[in-house]
């Protein structure tokens, strides 16, 4: 069970609860919602599926893998009439790397995983971009860089959002010291 890391300073670090299976299935529906709305094809927007599929498969790497990444990609592929197993291919790749990563980003505080997952958020950019491109679409502009930026902008505060259910106390027994 993951650990939120305290700041310096003498600050005690907080257990987490168990993460409910229903919660995480309703912040990977919101955010696939999210995508969903209608707000044209902006190429700086931030993909709130691909945020929030990095911070379960960060967190909760056996909850959530690269399968529901696939079927989660599918499911933007045919909403947003991209080429079929565009967004599949980018979130596998990234639920890949990010699972791979996730060990050693459970150790930093918010802000220095942001730092840790901004190269993962450009590569799926760049993988998108490249993609895209190769089945006859145009340049975006440079404008779909500042997609990852926002989406590792977007991380602490994300973070902090979807451990606040875990840290709540189980019960208020005085006797124990957890």
């Amino acid at each position: 069970m993951p650990t939120a890391r305290a700041p310096a300073g003498g600050a005690r670090e907080v257990l987490l609860l168990p993460v409910k299976p229903w919660f995480i299935a309703l912040t990977l529906l919101i955010a696939l919602l999210f995508d969903f709305l209608p707000l044209g094809r902006l190429a700086w927007m931030p993909d709130a599926v691909a945020l929030t599929l990095v911070f379960w498969n960060v967190h909760h790497p056996r909850r959530v893998g690269m399968t529901v990444a696939f079927v989660l990609g599918l499911m933007v592929d045919v909403q947003q009439g991209a080429v079929l197993g565009q967004h599949a291919l980018i979130y596998t790749v990234l639920s890949y790397f990010a699972i791979s990563l996730h060990r050693r980003m459970l150790w930093f505080p918010a802000l220095q995983q942001a730092l840790h997952v901004l190269p993962l958020f450009v590569g799926a950019q760049l993988l998108l971009l490249l993609v895209g491109m190769w089945s006859g679409g145009s340049f975006p502009g440079w404008g779909f860089l500042l997609a990852p930026v926002l989406q590792a902008a977007l991380w602490p505060p994300l973070s902090w959002l979807l451990l606040a259910p875990q840290r709540r106390a189980p019960d208020s027994d005085r006797n124990r010291p957890l």
